[in-house]
């Protein structure tokens, strides 16, 4: 029974931090106090494009790949640098895009052996599997951010890690815009679903992520 009650515990104290923590998260992204979006009464003033009501924010010029001018809190007008934003907006869509896929198999795919990996709950795995395996995703998180720390502040393409095999140099200027344009808008896609099944995890946690789909059960 006291072995119940600490899981049950350690289960309900990881859902908390991790909510709290996505919370931290979007508000990190969020100005001390937004700016009043700048409008135009000319007749010329450029609309944007994913908000056609709104005024073009004035740095978002088209100029980086997958621009649709969507910013309506402004916060373009507070980042010096966009490349910089470019750029965590990518690693922060590739990871919700693995956290996704993590998921699903943790609900649905095979598990390695052993009672630490038995549990198909997103929120009891971390718990489960003990701290050594957590310090291990940690340190290789770590090491990752450190090695690509100069290409995510210095010059070049936002996000370009060199992870292609060189696939992107042997193509066409036009081809390269259609795989980053691609892959920005699966990187958004990723970061609202994965919004939604934490929350639905949160929510309903004896439901599987793809059962709302018509998915297995």
């Amino acid at each position: 029974c006291c072995v119940v009650d600490v899981t049950l515990d350690s289960t309900m104290a990881f859902r908390t931090l991790a909510l709290s923590a996505l919370v931290a998260s979007a508000a990190a992204f969020a100005p001390a106090s937004v700016p009043v979006q700048r409008t135009d009464v000319s007749l010329n003033a450029e609309m944007s494009k994913s908000i056609p009501f709104l005024v073009k924010p004035e740095k978002l010029d088209g100029s980086m790949v997958g621009d649709m001018g969507f910013d309506p809190m402004g916060l373009s007008e507070i980042q010096v640098d966009l490349k910089y934003a470019r750029a965590s907006e990518l690693k922060h869509g590739r990871i919700c895009m693995l956290a996704l896929a993590g998921m699903i198999w943790q609900e649905y795919l095979p598990h390695w052996p052993g009672a630490a990996y038995e549990t198909r709950n997103i929120f009891e795995a971390p718990a489960s599997v003990g701290w050594a395996a957590n310090i291990q995703i940690f340190l290789f998180m770590s090491m990752l951010e450190l090695v690509n720390f100069n290409k995510v502040y210095g010059e070049g393409e936002p996000g370009d890690l060199g992870l292609d095999g060189g696939m992107m140099s042997k193509m066409t200027a036009e081809q390269a815009k259609t795989r980053m344009t691609s892959e920005i808008v699966h990187c958004r896609l990723a970061m609202i679903a994965f919004t939604g099944a934490f929350v639905q995890s949160l929510l309903y946690p004896d439901m599987k992520l793809l059962s709302m789909l018509g998915g297995p059960p």
